[in-house]
């Protein structure tokens, strides 16, 4: 049995533009006679079956956009969505919401599902599996159909596609510099396994900060959570690891975690062993949700304005879809950074 062939695939193997393997297939003038034989050929040799439904999006317009998130419970997507939503409905698109749940396989169902006519375009978050597999197929054969992708959030370099993200890296750095200016000496992290980009890039936020103030990142402070667990349902196996943490390193007195939830549970057993925040340990989290401002201590967090990005992507993909493209230019695409702010309340001095 044959593979399974893109566009992007028969343009490489006959080194042409997509663009000129899409008029092949439909036999336009434009394409010489020789190279229509060959792309031809070379499509009917791998069982090549156009998309025609997509194929066909540029004429029979939705106006629906369609968003993939990986949960819905959780402050940031939401606020994500909300912002989509402002842009789209003012500019007279609807919007619908999948959800991955973080699966590498209800991702590709949900694209599949909302690629069959309803929706225009796609704005997404990648889930915590397809970065895991490092399989984006789905990504790359939906935009080949004539598709247009906005990642946010979560994204890879791999996928050529317009991108929304935030300065995860700085966002981090100056979290970490404010426990340092505040006197902190022994500072942990709490953070993600790499493969998920956030994770990596406040991870890298933190050592640099370090390192520009002379102290030595130490291993040991360093906690990486196994985040494909779901600690949302069995918080005592996380709050077991930040325990664990505390106990091994007395002198801990600053931590900063990557979000929201290792941010709680950090000021939860830190309590827990007797310890005053912010006296006696200084915390710092990322995302500023609900909890945030809400929880006893509130707790001082980076602000990622999920709304502004959600109104930045939804802007990015509508002007695609409206914006006339030369099929033999290449296309470009754009990454837009959205800046954090340190958000202080009473888990730091």
């Amino acid at each position: 049995m044959k593979r399974k062939i893109t566009l992007k695939q028969i343009a490489r193997e006959l080194d042409v533009s997509i663009s000129t393997v899409s008029k092949a297939l439909r036999n336009s003038a434009e394409i010489s006679e020789d190279t229509k034989q060959k792309v031809q050929a070379f499509a009917k040799l791998y069982n090549y079956r156009p998309n025609n439904i997509a194929l066909s999006l540029k004429n029979r317009k939705t106006n629906t956009i369609g968003i993939i998130i990986p949960e819905i419970v959780h402050h940031f997507f939401s606020k994500v969505i909300r912002g989509v939503e402002l842009v789209a409905n003012n500019r007279g698109y609807n919007v619908i919401i999948g959800l991955s749940n973080e699966s590498f396989s209800k991702e590709v169902i949900n694209m599949d599902m909302l690629a069959n006519g309803s929706i225009d375009g796609f704005i997404l978050s990648i889930s915590k599996e397809t970065l895991q597999l490092q399989d984006y197929h789905h990504f790359n054969e939906t935009m080949s159909q004539g598709m247009p992708i906005v990642m946010f959030d979560r994204v890879v370099s791999d996928i050529k596609c317009d991108k929304v993200i935030v300065d995860d890296l700085n966002g981090a750095k100056n979290a970490v510099k404010k426990l340092i200016e505040n006197k902190c000496k022994s500072i942990a992290l709490i953070t993600t396994k790499d493969y998920v980009s956030v994770g990596k890039l406040r991870t890298q936020g933190y050592l640099e900060a370090l390192e520009e103030h002379k102290m030595t990142p130490k291993a040991d402070l360093i906690l990486k959570i196994d985040d494909t667990l779901d600690y949302k349902v069995d918080l005592e196996e996380l709050e077991s690891e930040i325990e664990q943490l505390f106990k091994s390193n007395k002198k801990i007195d600053g931590v900063f975690a990557v979000n929201e939830l290792y941010a709680l549970s950090a000021m939860k057993v830190a309590r827990k062993l007797g310890l005053d925040i912010p006296n006696d340990v200084q915390v710092i989290g990322f995302t500023d949700g609900v909890l945030s401002k809400h929880s006893t201590p509130s707790l001082t967090t980076v602000s990622q304005h999920a709304q502004h990005m959600g109104e930045k992507a939804a802007d990015l993909l509508i002007d695609k879809l409206e914006n006339e493209i030369n099929e033999d230019a290449d296309e470009e695409y754009q990454t837009v950074i959205i800046a954090t702010d340190l958000i202080e309340r009473e888990s730091t001095k």
